[in-house]
């Protein structure tokens, strides 16, 4: 799980610090003597702490590297403390050429007039490497286990390491508390799924009101465009459900295309099982609904109970915290991700409408085209986006699945190995060295880096990683809080009282018990098996109750299983479809998570 982003507090009674007992705003630096960075930034928040003195105090804790030299640098500020003589001796660390050993310590001791067998003494106490341990503890308990790092209240500090920045940090006005406020949120695993229920809870509550016809009238508006005597134009749900989830597919599809070349499913061995269990957790809901449902024309929504949400899941592991291990996480989010490129298969093989030649003919085309900018190692995301724009059409217009779209396209975008770290350090580290070297040559020159050299630093952080990550980067929040809250809102606003909704019945039960049932079975059911006969192994960290839990977590289907509602129903038997997804759903997460609650609590009273 990610690491608690909130630090130890600071403590006057421990912490060697800078500035009033009881300040307004405390900044805690993580540091390393040896480390030249954590030089620069102790100068920059010395200065920063300076221009606030009343208000802030600057507490220094110690985090050495490996290095023996610096764990005894560590020790020497520490033992000089003792003496009230830490920030001299901290200055003189930062300060000294020389090499670190015991002789050159006791050095810079005499030359701060300490008491040298006290020093000395306090250099290798117990009490001197326990303090350096509780600083290193804290770190790691906030997830930081590298120099430097900084603290500012208590809330690890991801800016700029910039005195303005700085300063803009502690004084906090309104538009940066909005945004740490909503950094904080979108970093919550569960953020995306509380989102969801909302969008999904006021769907209901609106279609169950007199807002019900201004309700209808949204979902229905018209939108278009136009290109001289040609129109094009959509009611706003089906721009939504074709369009905008377009984005979200093509997110699924570099997810898939990720995982396949660098991920869990990149490895057989590692991937054995997720995708034993993706297979089981698919075919069983499926085979449930069909045999419910054979003979009758109800036996088009088979798909329905394949699908897992993977946003609500993981979001209800995230609530879990420390119950869940983390390798069932990595479990389950490679088998949602295998169980996505089922589900996208399935759509488009089986829930398409009547083929058109002509338009299909075009987008083969261009996919053909995206396919040999890709073969010509052309990187820039522009031309597969504009081409994947004009792919969309003609799929829509084709009768295919429109939002086949988005998965075609991520398979063009093309992938390439990372770029040696090593190598894009030294390049941004001689830019900066160079755009330095610069000002100091002529007085004059602005403070700001140079167009040159920014544009130079942008090429290298691109090439860090493939197009698709950076794709997926910028997409990633806009599809989690935008498009598939609206997806649901534009899709779940049920009216309850008008609704011909039958969970005995073949379809209402298809879709319940194949979620409910179907899903922990199918995966439970395979994955013991293939464990069984040695075909894959369960990791150790994994408990056979917690794969249950989980398995019944993943029958929560929501998104895609009302999307491929959307795609095989319509009137009041869609309706009746999308409340039996809903408390299904509802069932799978509450007793998913009972059960993953109940064998955390039985792993730890073992």
């Amino acid at each position: 799980m990610a690491p608690s982003n909130i630090v130890a507090r600071f403590d006057p009674g421990r912490d060697f610090y800078i500035g009033p007992t009881n300040p307004r705003v405390v900044m805690i630096e993580y540091g390393d003597y040896l480390d030249p960075i954590t030089g620069r930034a102790r100068d920059i928040l010395l200065r920063t702490a300076e221009r606030l003195p009343e208000a802030t105090v600057f507490a220094y804790r110690q985090l050495p590297s490996d290095r023996p030299e610096a764990l005894l640098a560590a020790r020497a500020a520490v033992a000089a403390g003792r003496q009230g003589a830490f920030w001299k001796m901290h200055d003189a660390l930062f300060r000294s050429c020389e090499e670190i050993n015991v002789t050159t310590l006791s050095s810079l001791a005499a030359g701060l007039d300490l008491d040298l067998p006290r020093f000395e003494h306090d250099l290798g106490s117990a009490e001197t490497l326990r303090q350096i341990e509780e600083d290193r503890v804290s770190a790691n308990a906030a997830g930081v286990t590298q120099a430097p790092a900084l603290f500012i209240d208590g809330r690890r500090y991801r800016g700029v390491w910039d005195e303005l920045a700085l300063l803009e940090a502690i004084e906090r006005p309104l538009g940066l508390r909005l945004r740490l406020a909503g950094q904080a949120f979108f970093d919550w695993a569960a953020s995306a799924g509380v989102v969801l229920v909302a969008a999904t809870l006021l769907a209901l509550l609106v279609a169950n009101s007199e807002w019900r016809e201004g309700y209808e009238r949204f979902r229905e508006m018209p939108l278009g465009l136009t290109f001289g005597a040609s129109d094009f134009s959509l009611p706003l749900h089906a721009w939504v459900n074709d369009g905008l989830m377009a984005l979200f597919f093509l997110l699924v599809g570099l997810e898939i295309k990720r995982e396949l070349v660098s991920g869990e499913l990149s490895n057989l061995d590692r991937a054995k099982l997720p995708l034993i269990g993706a297979l089981g957790g698919m075919a069983v809901p499926a085979l449930i609904y069909a045999t419910l449902n054979f003979g009758t024309p109800e036996i088009i929504g088979w798909g329905i109970p394949m699908a897992t949400d993977i946003a609500f899941t993981l979001g209800i592991m995230a609530l879990l915290g420390n119950r869940v291990p983390n390798a069932l996480v990595v479990f389950i989010s490679a088998l949602a991700i295998a169980d996505d490129l089922g589900a996208v298969l399935v759509i488009a093989i089986f829930y398409s409408s009547g083929i058109a030649l002509g338009p299909l003919l075009v987008a083969a085309g261009l996919f053909g085209a995206m396919l040999l900018l890709n073969r010509s190692s052309i990187y820039s995301r522009t031309p597969y986006l504009l081409l994947g724009a004009a792919l969309w059409v003609n799929i829509h217009e084709s009768g295919l699945h429109a939002t086949l779209a988005g998965v075609l396209t991520a398979i063009a975008i093309p992938s390439r190995p990372a770029a040696n770290l090593a190598g894009v350090a030294a390049q941004t580290t001689a830019i900066f060295r160079s755009e330095v070297r610069r000002r100091e040559q002529d007085a004059e020159e602005p403070t700001e880096i140079g167009p040159g050299a920014l544009k130079a630093l942008q090429r290298a952080v691109e090439r860090l990683r493939e197009p698709g990550y950076h794709l997926q980067n910028r997409l990633e929040n806009w599809t989690r809080f935008l498009v598939l809250p609206l997806f649901a809102f534009v899709n779940t606003g049920i009216s309850i009282e008008s609704s011909t909704f039958a969970p005995l019945s073949g379809p209402g039960a298809g879709v319940i018990l194949g979620l409910v049932i179907g899903k922990p079975l199918g995966i439970v059911g395979l994955c013991w098996l293939a464990v069984r006969l040695r075909v894959a192994e369960l990791s150790a960290e994994i408990s056979w109750s917690q794969l249950v839990g989980a398995g019944i977590l993943a029958g929560v289907g929501f998104t895609m299983s009302i999307f491929i509602a959307g795609a095989g129903f319509d009137g009041p038997e869609l309706q009746a479809i999308k409340l039996s997804i809903l408390l299904a759903s509802i069932v799978a997460g509450g007793i998913g998570s009972l059960v993953l609650a109940k064998a955390a609590w039985r792993g730890r009273a073992a």
